[in-house]
C-alpha cells in the first residue's frame, strides 16, 4: 500500500496554455482515521450497498466472478456490481483500473491473499479510508467534515447513506451537482439494503428515509475562473467519461 502509484491529475489551463486555472488532482484530501472512529453507521452503510457478503467471503466472489465474466460473454452484456470491498481496495492501491483480464486476475489473486494477511476490519478501515468522495477528496474523514462538517462517528443514518451512495460516480451523484434527486434514489436504495439485512429496525429505517439532511455550503475557494471550469470539467465528462476525468 506505501508504494501504491497516483494516477497524474487532470490540468485545466487558461488559452495561453501557461496559467494553471484548476488541477483536479492538485492535493489530494485524505485523513486517515482508526476503524473505532468510523462509527457504526458509515460502516454498515458502505457493506450494505457495495459488499453485503463482506464478512463472509474470502476476499472475492466465486458467483460474482463468474456474472461478470463467463455469463456476461454469453449475453453480450456488462455486468457490473461483482467487486467486493476487498477488490474495490486493491484496484484503488495497488492497479490500474485497465479492463483487461490479466489485471482482473491479478486483482482477483491479490484479493485472496490480502484476506488471508488482514482482519475485515482492517480491509474495511483501509477501504474508507482510500475510497473517492468526490474531486481531491479521498476517505470518508474528508467527506465527512466536507458535505456536514462532523466526525465520521456522528453521522445519522441518513447522512451516512448519502456518503455511501457516493463512491459509485463521485463527480455525477455529487450532491452539489445537477443530479440531486439519483443521489436521493441511490441514499434510499441504501437504507433499504441496510434494512433487508437487518442492519437497522424498521423504526430506524423509516426515520432516516423521512430525514432533512443538510449539506454545507460547496467551498469554491482555489478555483481561478469556476464557471469556465465547471464547464470545461462537464464537457471533458461527457465525451471521455467520468473515470478518465477523475
Amino acid at each position: 500500500f506505501e508504494d501504491r502509484k497516483i494516477i497524474n491529475s487532470t490540468k485545466i489551463y487558461d488559452r495561453t496554455g501557461e496559467i494553471l486555472l484548476y488541477d483536479i488532482h492538485q492535493d489530494v484530501k485524505r485523513t486517515n482515521i482508526p476503524f473505532e472512529d468510523m462509527g457504526v453507521n458509515i460502516k454498515n452503510a458502505t457493506v450494505a450497498v457495495e459488499d453485503s457478503e463482506f464478512y463472509n467471503h474470502s476476499g472475492i466472489r466465486i458467483l460474482s466472478i463468474f456474472r461478470a465474466t463467463v455469463l456476461a460473454k454469453l449475453t453480450g452484456k456488462k455486468v457490473t456490481g461483482g467487486s467486493t470491498i476487498t477488490q474495490q481496495l486493491v484496484k484503488n492501491t495497488l492497479l490500474t483500473s485497465n479492463r483487461s483480464i490479466g489485471r482482473k486476475i491479478k486483482e482477483w489473486v491479490l484479493a485472496v491473499k490480502i484476506d488471508k494477511a488482514l482482519p475485515k476490519e482492517k480491509i474495511l478501515e483501509l477501504y474508507l479510508n482510500e475510497v473517492p468522495y468526490g474531486g481531491t477528496m479521498y476517505g470518508i474523514q474528508e467527506a465527512s467534515k466536507t458535505y456536514f462538517n462532523k466526525n465520521p462517528i456522528d453521522l445519522t443514518l441518513a447522512e451516512a447513506a448519502y456518503l455511501a451512495s457516493i463512491p459509485q460516480s463521485p463527480t455525477f451523484l455529487s450532491p452539489y451537482g445537477k443530479n440531486k434527486t439519483r443521489l436521493d434514489e441511490r441514499k434510499n436504495f441504501v437504507l433499504s439494503r441496510m434494512h433487508e439485512l437487518k442492519f437497522i429496525s424498521d423504526e430506524e429505517y423509516e426515520k432516516a428515509k423521512n430525514e432533512v439532511v443538510s449539506f454545507i455550503p460547496q467551498q469554491v475557494g482555489g478555483i481561478k475562473a469556476p464557471h469556465f471550469i465547471f464547464f470545461i470539467k462537464d464537457y471533458l465528462e461527457q465525451k471521455y467519461g467520468v473515470e478518465t476525468v477523475e
